[in-house]
């Protein structure tokens, strides 16, 4: 798997959660260490509006690393990113408060899938 198909796979798991609450600036920086699927992109939440993007992100309030199977399980709400951190698959670096915050965007996203199913 490439850069970009991986990239546009991971965004797809982003996007559709709801961030309009989340009134605080965001900016997180995903490393992705992989031979070929290896980059950088970055997640953004500014003014309730999520934002997933293939560029690095200078002014963050936190960086991740991880491997692509990783990030994978986490944006689709398979593994908890703080037993990732707790487990050495997931490096964190920034903000810790805000790091947190990761968690809630992707339970907004897990909890749209759920109601799509029940509908």
């Amino acid at each position: 798997m490439t850069y970009a198909d991986f990239f546009y796979e991971i965004k797809g798991k982003f996007m559709g959660a709801d961030v309009s609450d989340i009134h605080e600036h965001l900016a997180y920086q995903f490393n992705i260490e992989d031979e070929e699927a290896g980059g950088s992109f970055y997640v953004e939440v500014k003014d309730g509006v999520l934002y997933v993007e293939p560029y690095e992100y200078y002014d963050r309030d936190a960086m991740f690393t991880c491997k692509p199977e990783v990030l994978e399980k986490i944006a689709s709400g398979e593994l908890d990113p703080i037993m990732a951190f707790t487990l050495q698959k997931l490096k964190v670096e920034g903000n810790i408060d805000k790091a947190l915050r990761l968690k809630e965007i992707i339970e907004t996203k897990t909890k749209e899938k759920k109601k799509g199913k029940k509908k």
